[in-house]
C-alpha cells in the first residue's frame, strides 16, 4: 500500500493498513511525535505500528497513567504519553532519556511537552476523533 496523501479521509480498516505502511519505513533509533486531540487515534496508530512490527498488538494499552510502555521485539518499541506531565523534572522519573534508544523506534504522544528534551525525526498528525474517519499527514526530517 503506498501512503496516502494528506488529506484523505480513512476509515478505521484503511487507518490501520496506513499506520502498518508507516511502520514498514521507520527504523530504529526513530523517534515518532504524534500529534492530535484526545480521541484521536494516536494509540490505535501504535497498536497497529506494533501489529504490523511484532506480529501482535495484544500488549498495547494506553500510557496515560503509567506514562511509558515498552513493547520488546524487533525493533523494540517504546511508547510515551506525557499528557500527565505537569514539570519537566517528572522525566527523570520515568526514565524518560532510556526511552530514546538507538535500537528502538520511540513513540511520544504530546511531543510538545519534550521541549528541547529531544528532537524527533518523524511527525505524525492525526485529525479527527470517534467513529469518523481520519486524516493523517506523516513528515519525516
Amino acid at each position: 500500500m503506498t501512503l496516502p496523501r494528506e488529506g484523505r479521509a480513512l476509515d478505521l480498516p484503511d487507518f490501520r493498513r496506513y499506520a502498518a505502511a508507516v511502520a514498514a519505513t521507520l527504523v530504529p533509533g526513530d523517534l515518532v511525535a504524534l500529534h492530535g486531540a484526545m480521541g484521536a487515534g494516536k494509540t490505535t496508530f501504535v497498536r497497529a505500528v506494533v501489529a504490523a512490527l511484532h506480529g501482535s498488538d495484544d500488549a498495547v494499552t494506553s500510557p496515560t497513567f503509567t506514562f511509558r510502555h515498552t513493547y520488546e521485539g524487533q525493533p523494540p518499541i517504546e511508547h510515551l504519553d506525557l499528557y500527565r506531565i505537569k514539570d519537566p523534572r517528572e522525566f527523570d522519573e520515568i526514565g524518560i532519556d532510556d526511552a530514546f534508544r538507538p535500537d528502538a523506534i520511540a513513540f511520544v504522544e504530546w511531543p510538545e511537552k519534550l521541549g528541547d528534551r529531544a528532537r524527533p525525526t518523524v511527525a505524525i498528525a492525526i485529525h479527527g476523533g470517534g467513529s469518523e474517519p481520519r486524516t493523517v499527514t506523516v513528515i519525516r526530517w
